[in-house]
């Protein structure tokens, strides 16, 4: 893969900041994620509660109680998915949300690339818990990462991987580590749409694609930072405002990315507000979405 930056592309060095959930309950919601993802908390509100690891944002809960839940087949979220940086501390994630939440379990995955087990929160927005691979372990065919679905199964990588530590101390950083947001997996109206928003604007790079039915981009030779997929949304317009998915935020490594950025926007005539620190715009499915230079 070509990791070079060129004006019509993301820097390589892009990556995913937190995703914001507009949600009904507060408390009940930001219970999940501690107790049972469990993330903790970094700075709290009466409105807006900023969950992460290692001091890193990864999933900001904002109340929203005046809002419904959006119709079935809409676009928004198909799932966050947060990143953990070893199989220990994926391992006690999964354990911890087997014991607190076990009901919102919805599958796991070996997807070549990665391991991942999915879950579903009390508001029904999908949450990925996943551990990446070694680049060197990835395969690329002509410009394409391989991706498979191999099952696996949840018991065997807990007997696996679980450390005693894991069981008994989820407040323990030393157990989970630092958390992120690896990639965020969009649904919404049409591929084609999709990648012309995703890809020839915003200057992602396509890496892999099943047909008319996902897309899946990345910057740098990440395997995905971002996904689109129709399986529950084919035919969707622009949301109207609902729960769920709130922002998703980009960070791009400097002020010079972020001024690529916005003349392709511009010239692609998106619509874009700048604050002079960060650039907001909307998708096609009117998901909103804000680009700031990472703090370094």
């Amino acid at each position: 893969m070509n990791a070079l930056t060129t004006p019509d592309k993301l820097a390589a060095d892009t990556a995913m900041g937190p995703v914001t959930l507009l949600v009904a309950d507060l408390d009940a919601m930001t219970t999940y994620y501690t107790d049972a993802v469990p993330l903790r908390i970094l700075s709290a509100t009466d409105r807006t509660v900023t969950l992460g690891r290692g001091g890193v944002p990864t999933v900001i809960l904002e109340h929203a109680p005046e809002l419904t839940h959006a119709a079935a087949g809409s676009a928004g979220l198909f799932h966050t998915a947060i990143l953990f940086e070893s199989k220990a501390a994926l391992a006690a994630a999964l354990y911890s949300v087997a014991r607190k939440a076990p009901g919102t379990f919805t599958g796991s995955a070996d997807h070549l690339v990665s391991i991942a087990f999915y879950f579903t929160d009390p508001e029904c927005n999908g949450v990925e818990l996943y551990w990446d691979r070694d680049r060197t372990e990835w395969s690329w065919v002509h410009g394409s990462v391989e991706m498979a679905t191999l099952y696996v199964d949840p018991n065997e990588f807990l007997s696996e991987h679980l450390t005693i530590e894991g069981q008994s101390t989820p407040g323990d950083e030393s157990v989970f580590g630092r958390t992120q947001v690896g990639h965020v997996h969009l649904s919404v109206g049409d591929v084609a749409t999709a990648r012309q928003f995703y890809v020839d604007t915003l200057g992602f790079d396509a890496t892999t694609s099943l047909g008319n039915q996902a897309l899946f981009v990345s910057a740098g030779g990440y395997h995905h930072h971002m996904a689109m997929n129709v399986w529950n949304s084919r035919g969707a317009g622009p949301r109207m405002p609902a729960l769920g998915l709130g922002r998703i935020d980009i960070r791009v490594p400097e002020a010079d990315s972020l001024g690529e950025l916005t003349e392709r926007l511009t010239h692609h005539k998106v619509q874009v507000r700048d604050d002079g620190r960060t650039v907001s715009f909307d998708d096609p499915w009117a998901n909103l979405i804000r680009v700031e230079i990472s703090a370094s």
